[in-house]
């Protein structure tokens, strides 16, 4: 099945945020704040690409939807950081309704009259690097039941939270059900409703869902500028500091190199 994996990299969508702008031009001043940028870019670089770059299985799509007026300093430097890798495309729109953009664009990339397996991923996440491998055999496990269904979801809900820093990385393990990140649907030709038209913490609600909670499977970054932390009433988390041995772990599951976020950080 074609896997296409979905990120939105700043885009300036109408809805789609937790905090709320009064206006286009507001949300625009603060996505493109170079501050806020800057962190965006730096986790991108490494927690998000690393992963993906490494999977197990290389045969899927990775599109990035960025805004039509993003500044061209920062779409030259999106553009340097997935020079080479092919799996990655970046898809320029300008501002609209949130799920109908996410799901024109994701269905633009479909192959005509074929099933599709679809991952949302934030720019600032990582997966497994045997998550499409992973997925994909999940898919063919389950096969009766997407035979039976329009969409069928997919939820593998242990992994870490994270947060890099010029020090290294603090992390600790935990489990999160339909928390957005390694999640999945595989979608029957001709169903036009994609992963994004669907609030994550909510997609059992609208679909029969297959939970995975054998091995961690996601790294959700923790940091300054998570649109989920910028209400008042959202607490920073403490995290305990990744020895040598437990950064090697993570290297190993999720590619994130320890001493490559101590250079960016810096």
């Amino acid at each position: 099945m074609q896997v296409i994996g979905f990120c939105r990299f700043s885009y300036p969508a109408e809805g789609g945020f937790q905090v709320a702008h009064s206006s286009l031009q507001e949300r625009m001043a603060y996505l493109y704040a170079p501050d806020r940028m800057e962190e965006r870019f730096r986790h991108f670089e490494c927690l998000c690409l690393p992963g993906l770059r490494a999977q197990t299985d290389p045969d899927f799509l990775f599109a990035i939807l960025v805004g039509d007026a993003m500044p061209t300093g920062w779409l030259e430097r999106l553009a340097a950081l997935v020079e080479g890798f092919p799996q990655a495309v970046i898809v320029s729109r300008p501002p609209g309704p949130h799920r109908q953009v996410c799901q024109d664009v994701i269905n633009s990339l479909r192959e005509p009259g074929q099933p599709c397996l679809q991952f949302r991923h934030d720019d600032d996440d990582a997966v497994a690097v045997d998550f499409v491998q992973d997925l994909r055999q999940a898919a063919r496990d389950v096969a009766p039941l997407l035979d039976r269904h329009r969409l069928v979801g997919f939820d593998w809900n242990r992994g870490y939270i994270g947060r890099p820093d010029a020090k290294g990385i603090c992390a600790e393990l935990q489990v999160t059900p339909y928390w957005g990140v390694a999640q999945a649907i595989a979608a029957r030709p001709g169903a036009r409703q994609t992963i994004m038209n669907f609030a994550h913490n909510k997609l059992n609600q609208f679909m029969p869902t297959v939970t995975f909670t054998d091995k961690a499977m996601y790294l959700r970054g923790h940091n300054d500028h998570n649109d989920s932390r910028q209400k008042k009433h959202v607490k920073p988390v403490a995290l305990p500091r990744l020895d040598a041995e437990a950064e090697a772990e993570l290297k190993a599951r999720f590619a994130i190199d320890a001493d490559h976020v101590r250079q960016v950080f810096a």
